[in-house]
């Protein structure tokens, strides 16, 4: 494996070598992983081989328990929840296995209709409310996993859009007197969760619904939302520990509760990621996908992220991996600082959408157009068997027939591409997926020598949202004596820095509550005054 012919996108026998001598193939996984059509060398994997070692001793100190996110000194340990066997401490391993069966015996009790309803019918629905990792998790699980005729419906309050809030709650209509409504916090103070829960509520009030007894809440012990829910005696409480970040919560409460709800059986899932973690654990780089997965998108981006991750699955249930995979890779990968307080700009960013749909869509560009990119096949073999041919025709076929040939057409225009191949889609390999991408963010972190497990960035975005929304209330607080003002004279009343963020303001404002009324013209944001006509 480590003396194969260099990269040759003309050599039809050259890629055919480097695909024997590079495949991965795990036969208890059902997991096949191609890297040989990425632009390495021997010497190139050679050298990766003689660094890995100083990446597993990293990731097996943060499995120990080591602090990983030194800004909250936090601990990561995603891990231990398909394999509590290694967790740090037995107290830890216990509670793990104890939410777990707790989950599995929530669902139980809600799927086979003993756990009823306030109305007295069982429940058919779940309103889950959650932001980022919090919804996109849940979101992959129902699209991936998601049976007919097999566990509760999900609709999802994953933003706090009011027009995506009121199409969501005409959706659902009356069925929400028999849904269960989900709120996952894990602080219990995050706005938009809040405010999403807090319409929610009003809602199913107005519906005649009976909030104790049809919500539940996910988050650590002892949040603002912990505290809620015990006071207002919520009919279910699950913990999401503080050593489990959003990105990586999906073999969390988060994504086991939903999984649980769809009527899968969540241990498969938490099995595929535990042997995924396990393979991922070799020590030679060669026999280790998560370690090859790393290696390939390095050598991509120079280890700078100077090319995109185009990601292809072959699968509608898949369709939602590549926004699921970006806030996973580009949360845990964009940073500015490395660990040593050096400027380093690091990122890998991901888009995609699914095959075929991306053959009438941006393959043109990815085949003639800017060579700044990768992608990254999906395959799952096993077609159902309850669409027929027709005439001899297999959609099953024609699909992998698509995938084939997209790759080679990216291959024969000097483009670069892994490929991953599944046995079949299943919680299984859904998990097993999942913990793949986790172990190869973990490794490329090492490897550039970033921390991929804080977020510097999203903290500093919802502090700055926060103060645009306090800015908002001060503006409405000083137009409530009637006077009529200019952006120049609320600037100054206000000592604030950004004219703009008073404009940005007032044009919202103005076109949603109708006591404001504005003078001037928008073209010319100098000449506007705004008035409160109420007062």
């Amino acid at each position: 494996m480590m003396n194969f012919p260099d990269f040759d996108s003309e050599n039809p026998q050259v890629l055919w070598q480097r695909f024997c001598d590079l495949l991965w193939y795990d036969e208890d996984l059902g997991f096949w992983l191609d890297i040989s059509r990425m632009n390495f060398s021997s010497s190139d994997l050679l050298g990766f081989t003689d660094q890995f070692e100083n990446v597993v001793e990293a990731m097996k100190s943060l499995e120990s328990g080591s602090i990983a996110n030194q800004d909250e000194s936090r601990q990561v340990g995603h891990y231990w929840l398909r394999n509590t066997s290694i967790a740090p401490s037995k107290s830890i391993s216990n509670e793990i296995d104890k939410e777990i069966n707790s989950i599995i015996d929530f669902a139980n009790d809600v799927l086979d209709k003993k756990l009823l309803a306030p109305n007295s019918k069982p429940f058919t629905h779940v309103l889950w409310i959650g932001i980022g990792g919090s919804g996109l998790g849940p979101l992959l699980m129902t699209k991936a996993l998601k049976k007919k005729n097999k566990g509760l419906d999900f609709l999802f309050l994953d933003n706090v859009d009011p027009n995506g809030m009121r199409a969501t709650f005409d959706d659902l209509g009356s069925d929400i007197l028999n849904s269960l409504i989900v709120t996952v916090s894990k602080s219990g103070s995050t706005p938009e969760p809040r405010m999403c829960m807090q319409q929610a509520k009003e809602h199913l009030n107005n519906m005649g619904g009976n909030w104790s007894k049809q919500a539940v809440a996910i988050t650590m012990k002892d949040s603002n939302l912990d505290r809620l829910a015990i006071k207002e005696k919520w009919i279910k409480r699950f913990d999401l520990p503080d050593w489990v970040g959003g990105r990586t919560s999906i073999t969390s409460s988060v994504g086991l509760l939903p999984g649980a709800l769809l009527g899968i059986d969540i241990n498969d899932f938490l099995l595929g990621a535990s042997k995924m973690d396990q393979a991922t654990r070799e020590r030679e780089a060669k026999n280790n996908p998560a370690a090859l997965l790393a290696f390939s998108w390095y050598m991509a981006g120079k280890g700078q992220g100077k090319r995109d991750m185009v990601v292809l699955p072959y699968r509608d249930g898949l369709e939602l991996f590549s926004r699921y995979l970006q806030q996973l890779v580009m949360e845990s990968l964009g940073k500015k600082f490395n660990r040593n307080g050096a400027v380093v700009n690091q990122g890998l960013s991901v888009y995609g959408n699914k095959g075929s749909t991306d053959q009438h869509a941006y393959v043109q560009q990815l085949r003639d157009g800017i060579d700044n990119f990768f992608a990254t096949f999906i395959e799952v073999l096993e077609d159902t068997e309850s669409i027929q041919p027709i005439d001899g025709e297999r959609t099953g076929d024609i699909l992998s027939g698509f995938l084939q040939g997209t790759r080679a057409a990216l291959t024969e225009g000097g483009r670069q591409s892994v490929s991953i191949t599944m046995k079949a889609l299943s919680p299984f390999s859904l998990g097993a997926l999942i913990a793949l991408f986790e172990r190869a963010v973990g490794f490329y972190g090492e490897l550039v020598n970033i921390n991929a497990y804080h977020q510097p960035g999203v903290e500093a975005g919802k502090k700055a949202a926060t103060s645009i929304i306090d800015l908002q209330a001060k503006i409405e607080t000083l137009l409530s004596d009637g006077r009529s003002r200019s952006i120049a004279d609320l600037h100054k009343e206000l000592n604030n820095n950004s004219e703009e963020d008073i404009f940005w303001i007032l044009r919202h404002i103005i076109s949603n509550y109708k006591h404001y009324s504005i003078n001037g013209s928008w073209k010319d944001p100098l000449s506007l005054t705004i008035t409160n006509s109420l007062v």
